[in-house]
């Protein structure tokens, strides 16, 4: 079966299958899409916006700061970042924004290579790695700080390594490639301490090399060195509770026990999110996703992809069976989600769509090609004109309404995150708190080092432990310590908390969505414009003149 697997992708590459060429377009690709990027990286500090901009303001912090963030901890993403933000020009936010998009641009470049080891054919890979580069979902994590693109060049790098691990150890020459398959264990490691969703590449890998080489499970020399290394690539976790034991200055979450560390990392915190897959929600979930879908990949794309998944069933059942059962794995996790930003968790299942694009359109230029045959009775220059016609048109397809995304997902003009710490910095009184939420003022004062005169409460969904807190400044309180001093219940507006901090002086709260000025108005307090929409001032009724 393995020879004519290998027989079928020769015969899918067609005249596009020579030796220097692929590198070199698989560069080219990845380039272009680092382009588009740059073009609309966000400039710097982030901001709280629902559901689009969720975690960025805090993350950006994190990263520069070297903290804690909030589950599943993302060491990895963490410690890569934080390295970055040591090169030139040394904005601190600037760079954890540029981390996603280099890692976007990578993670593009890896699924045209996976593709290229499925279909031996340029144009092609170049289509479904464009496919899933400008699609709306990855290019919108791809240009501001965020976790989902270096997500996305993980499992790129793992789907690539397996088939390369293939390929490898099926060379005439009798060479083997398990080490392909070390360097997997190693990355798949690495892949869950930065997000858990990797995790399904585990059983999905283990069916992928059963279907190939069965025997592999037998060697148990490999076996153990593939476990030791999986283990080594977990190894990032344990920047968690050793950095959590420095005390820095902040921390959503605190892995200094046993219990802890490892409610954190599992996200057992988040799982109220996990609501499951009932059968009368599931058809408004798919249509929810279809959606979603069409805004990633359009109708050509996916025509091509229902192309590709019937020629792996037909050539290369282990690759369908391995893509398969990531994309079902991972749309059905992604549906039994209720979160504000599930569409993120749909990028994996664009990158096997992707894939399967590939394969569909290297089917088609192959079968075109095939007419070039001496008995076909077509001439050469004949069929290699409609093989440029047909490749033409799929490039277009991987291309189709890029300007439509790129305006629906540029933030290069993105300024909300520093109006909101200048708003901040020139006009709130000395020593007084503002309520706000995963804001950037947060980056204002642990990177900036500015107003740190300030309290700073987040009294709102989502929290982290019982009732409503999520962190808080001055940092020299444990999380536990917060919470029993400031946190608050029942408490969605930030009513209780307001009326707490009006006690000891001034208080001031950030409009970030979340903001009911008649709530407050029926609370007793009188809601003042102070900057910009974005800063107003809550004083009691009573504390006024008169």
């Amino acid at each position: 079966m393995s020879w004519r697997v290998k027989k079928a992708s020769k015969r899918l590459g067609g005249p596009w299958s020579r030796r220097a060429i692929p590198p070199v377009a698989g560069a080219v690709v990845g380039a272009g899409v680092f382009v588009l990027y740059l073009l609309t990286l966000a400039p710097g500090v982030m901001h709280y916006q629902r559901p689009e901009v969720l975690d960025s303001a805090m993350l950006q912090v994190h990263a520069a700061t070297l903290s804690i963030t909030h589950p599943t901890g993302y060491p990895t993403w963490t410690m890569l970042t934080h390295l970055l933000t040591y090169l030139p020009p040394g904005n601190e936010a600037y760079m954890t924004n540029l981390a996603s998009a280099i890692h976007g641009a990578l993670a593009v470049a890896f699924v045209y290579a996976a593709a290229y080891a499925l279909t031996r054919n340029v144009v092609a890979s170049g289509v479904g790695a464009l496919a899933f580069g400008l699609g709306q979902a990855l290019w919108s994590q791809s240009n501001l700080a965020e976790i989902y693109a270096l997500n996305a060049l993980f499992e790129a790098l793992m789907i690539f390594t397996l088939l390369l691990w293939r390929a490898r150890r099926e060379r005439p020459d009798g060479g083997s490639g398990d080490r392909y398959l070390l360097v997997a264990c190693l990355l798949l490691g690495l892949a869950m301490t930065n997000h858990m969703t990797s995790g399904l590449l585990l059983p999905a890998g283990a069916l992928f090399v059963f279907l190939v080489d069965r025997s592999r499970f037998t060697d148990l020399g490999l076996v153990l060195r593939g476990a030791g290394l999986f283990l080594v690539g977990l190894l990032p976790y344990a920047y968690l509770p050793i950095r959590s034991s420095m005390n820095p200055d902040s921390m959503e979450f605190d892995p200094s026990s046993p219990g802890r560390f490892f409610q954190l990392v599992s996200g057992s915190s988040l799982n109220g999110n996990l609501i499951g897959l009932r059968p009368s929600d599931l058809v408004g979930k798919l249509g929810d996703y279809a959606g979603y879908l069409v805004n990633n990949l359009n109708w050509a794309l996916l025509a091509l992809a229902a192309v590709g998944l019937v020629s792996l069933l037909r050539r290369d059942r282990a690759a369908a069976a391995f893509t398969g059962f990531l994309f079902a794995g991972w749309l059905i996790h992604a549906l039994a989600y209720n979160i504000l930003d599930v569409y993120i968790y749909f990028i994996p299942t664009y990158m096997v769509l992707s894939l399967w694009a590939a394969t569909g359109a290297a089917t088609i230029l192959g079968a075109v090609w095939s007419l070039a045959s001496p008995h076909s009775g077509y001439s050469r220059k004949l069929v290699g004109a409609s093989y440029a016609v047909v490749a033409g048109a799929f490039v277009l397809f991987s291309v189709a309404g890029v300007q439509q995304k790129y305006e629906g997902v540029d933030r290069s003009d993105s300024d909300q995150g520093r109006r909101t710490i200048e708003a901040v910095a020139d006009n709130v009184e000395t020593g007084a708190t503002v309520i706000q939420h995963r804001s950037p003022l947060w980056y204002m004062v642990l990177v900036e080092k500015r107003r740190r005169d300030l309290t700073l409460l987040d009294p709102y969904y989502p929290t982290i432990g019982p009732g409503h807190y999520d962190t808080v400044w001055p940092g020299d309180l444990t999380p536990e310590q917060a919470q029993r001093r400031y946190a608050t219940h029942n408490d969605d507006f930030g009513v209780e908390t307001a009326r707490r901090a009006a006690e000891k002086g001034p208080v001031y709260i950030l409009d970030s969505g979340l903001v009911s000025g008649q709530a407050f108005q029926e609370a007793g307090f009188d809601v003042i414009h102070v900057e910009g929409g974005i800063l107003y001032e809550l004083v009691p009724r009573e504390s006024q003149p008169g």
